[in-house]
């Protein structure tokens, strides 16, 4: 990193360290941290491959900031800071940077290991939500369009099974088939879009765990962070990110699938904490989709998996022949799961509202 991009928001370069920070795998993160015990900053370089039009979420971010300024100033917001030209990102001719505030004597975990911290990072998306609930949208543009629109990822996906290398279809021919075979997902989501009765809303669609600080200590939920894909979108997308990402033990990465399960635990916590927030803000209609958003995540995410692997792994970074397959596995065991505790789940969902 050059030292002209700490120049271009007024900071003496001399003065401070810049060290990589954190393990996004989108954007690429800074700490620069003043030598003589000032202010510490994150400062990012814009994935321009992932975001077109860095500029959108610039102005995204600003007006959410600026609209929580206004209505809600104690809510800690990382606001995104100006170049000392007035500018929301500085663009040193090739790459497009982001200035915000470090938060102190926080923590993001990677994954949640206890349903405490699941309860405090679900409160946090869920007072996001809340608080950004009478937002006028209409100025707000997607930072990557279509990004959960179901529908859409199932039309790639059929039409790479049909172009795809006879080898890589041959090995993944028994998840294509339970992938037709679970479209039913897709059917539900075209007619929920078709009826129009389900409201656009402020969502983070990346509401993974690691999106929000807990304090260092106490695990207690201090802010959401990584904003990039704050933009309007439907309840589902980060009740079922949520869900998708805290209740398994292992990760996406895991290959044997046998350790995919639901932690019930897990799921009571999150949807507690969310629901803690925006119990009284969600429609019916939203109340009867909070199952289904599980599944419509967990699903999406197995269908991006495999249309990438039957692509030739042209999204993912991969390490081996078979990673996306294997991701792909992976969710779908998780949807199958989810499926199998319905009852009990769908239960611990009624307890909570």
């Amino acid at each position: 990193m050059d030292a002209h991009v700490l120049a271009a928001y007024g900071l003496e370069p001399q003065r401070f360290d810049v060290r990589p920070f954190g393990c996004g795998h989108i954007n690429k993160t800074y700490l620069a941290t003043d030598r003589a015990g000032g202010a510490h900053y994150i400062l990012q370089r814009i994935n321009t491959h992932v975001f077109k039009q860095p500029q959108v979420i610039a102005r995204n971010h600003r007006m959410a900031g600026d609209y929580l300024a206004r209505t809600q100033p104690d809510y800690l917001f990382p606001r995104i800071i100006p170049t000392i030209a007035g500018d929301d990102l500085y663009r040193d001719g090739v790459s497009y940077w982001r200035l915000t505030p470090y938060v102190p004597y926080t923590v993001a975990l990677n994954e949640a290991t206890s349903p405490k911290q699941a309860f405090e990072a679900a409160k946090q998306f869920g007072r996001l939500a809340r608080l950004t609930a009478e937002i006028d949208l209409s100025d707000f543009q997607p930072t990557i369009p279509n990004f959960h629109n179901l529908a859409l990822r199932f039309e790639s996906f059929e039409r790479v099974v049909d172009s795809a290398d006879e080898a890589r279809k041959q090995k993944a021919a028994g998840l294509i088939e339970a992938m037709l075979a679970g479209a039913s997902i897709v059917e539900t989501y075209v007619a929920l879009v078709a009826e129009g009765g389900l409201p656009d809303r402020l969502m983070h669609h990346d509401a993974k765990i690691n999106n929000v600080l807990l304090h260092q200590n106490t695990f207690e939920g201090v802010c959401v962070i990584d904003l990039d894909t704050l933009m309007p979108g439907k309840i589902f997308s980060d009740v079922g990110d949520m869900v998708r990402t805290y209740v398994c033990p292992v990760s996406e990465e895991e290959r044997d699938v046998t350790r995919v399960v639901v932690r019930d635990a897990y799921f009571a916590a999150l949807m507690d904490g969310y629901l803690s927030e925006m119990r009284g803000v969600l429609t019916a209609l939203e109340r009867e989709l909070l199952f289904y958003a599980g599944e419509l995540m967990i699903y999406m995410q197995a269908l991006r998996f495999l249309t990438d692997y039957l692509a030739g792994d042209v999204y993912y970074p991969v390490t081996y022949e078979t990673h996306n397959l294997d991701r792909a596995r992976n969710q779908w065991a998780l949807l199958t799961e989810l499926r199998r505790q319905s009852q009990l789940l769908r239960k611990i969902i009624r307890e909570c509202l």
